[in-house]
């Protein structure tokens, strides 16, 4: 599952930042990345407390940095950077109380080139993850939204990995016809860093027009839409799971569909199917679930769910990095 993300992270030395410091979860995860020279760590907080966290977890940070917000030497620039950027919606008052904080002086170092990719979430919000990141390092060019993708991974019966990308799962409730062109694009580039080749499957309760109503319109507009922005992948839409799971199921409601009975990465109609989906597949069918992962950003961030373990903030520290 990792093996390309580590070596292409050994090859070509990152920096991640954490935003939660002093959080054992995120001290043991930077000091396995660290054993496993995998990756350079950054962690935000007060430097006492995170040594004092440290040391009472067990865990050896010699050699990693730890910045502290409030003794930062280039805290005047940041928030000069910050104003900058916010270009009048936000004081330089409330740019520096914003600074103070971890998740926002964590993004600012990524903006200003201290790190590569940032990780946090252990005990911030996702809102609290995702709006420093939309404020400060924007979306990428063509991209008007942030979406979200899982990756599903088990063992099969016959042994090899099965691999599958489900997007959007946490971040967009209600998208539209262009909101779900660009999960759709996003997600089959996620899926491809992790050794999927993309068959796209736009999820509804209709196949080719067996049912009717607005949401089955969307997809099938969006499918379209999706087809002309990027022909060069492989989607076909509007279908029922079954459908775009199943070759038997295929080759009865869609022969000839270039996806239909074969596809890997699966587009939901809007957050209440995707969230639902994917724990369907992850509790009922044994898959490890990876993310959410964030998408169309200009740098690498990601949100950590705050019921999260050390492994996951490990994993997940190595997907971010490696998706630069």
């Amino acid at each position: 599952m990792f093996e390309n993300l580590v070596a292409t992270l050994k090859a070509n030395r990152r920096k991640i930042v954490f935003t939660e410091g002093s959080d054992a979860r995120i001290l043991e995860a930077a000091t396995r990345l660290k054993k496993d020279d995998i990756l350079d760590s950054i962690l935000v907080g007060n430097v006492d407390e995170v040594k004092a966290a440290a040391s009472e977890g067990g865990f050896d940070i010699e050699g990693l940095e730890i910045i502290d917000p409030a003794n930062f030497d280039k805290f005047d620039e940041m928030v000069s950077k910050m104003v900058e950027l916010r270009k009048g919606k936000m004081t330089e008052e409330q740019c520096r109380a914003a600074l103070s904080k971890g998740n926002y002086f964590g993004t600012m170092l990524v903006k200003m080139g201290y790190a590569d990719a940032l990780l946090g979430g252990a005990t911030y919000s996702t809102a609290d993850t995702v709006r420093p990141a939309l404020q400060i390092i924007k979306t990428k060019p063509g991209n008007k939204i942030v979406s979200s993708c899982f990756i599903l991974s088990r063992t099969g019966k016959d042994g090899n990995e099965e691999k599958y990308a489900m997007g959007d799962c946490a971040i967009n409730i209600n998208p539209n016809e262009d909101d779900l062109v660009e999960i759709a694009i996003e997600t089959a580039r996620t899926a491809k860093a992790f050794g999927i080749e993309p068959k796209v499957a736009m999820l509804s309760y209709s196949t080719m027009g067996s049912g009717k109503g607005e949401t089955v319109d969307m997809m099938r507009n969006a499918t379209a839409k999706a087809k002309e922005a990027a022909p060069e992948l492989a989607i076909d839409g509007e279908l029922q799971f079954d459908a775009a799971f199943s070759p038997v199921v295929a080759k009865t409601k869609c022969k000839g569909s270039p996806v239909a009975g074969q596809a890997n990465t699966f587009i939901f109609p809007d957050i209440n199917a995707g969230n639902i989906g994917y724990k369907i597949a992850q509790r009922l069918g044994g898959f490890e679930a990876y993310g959410p992962i964030l998408q169309g950003l200009n740098a690498p961030i990601n949100d950590l769910s705050r019921g999260c373990n050390a492994d996951e903030v490990y994993q997940m520290a190595i997907i971010t990095a490696g998706l630069k």
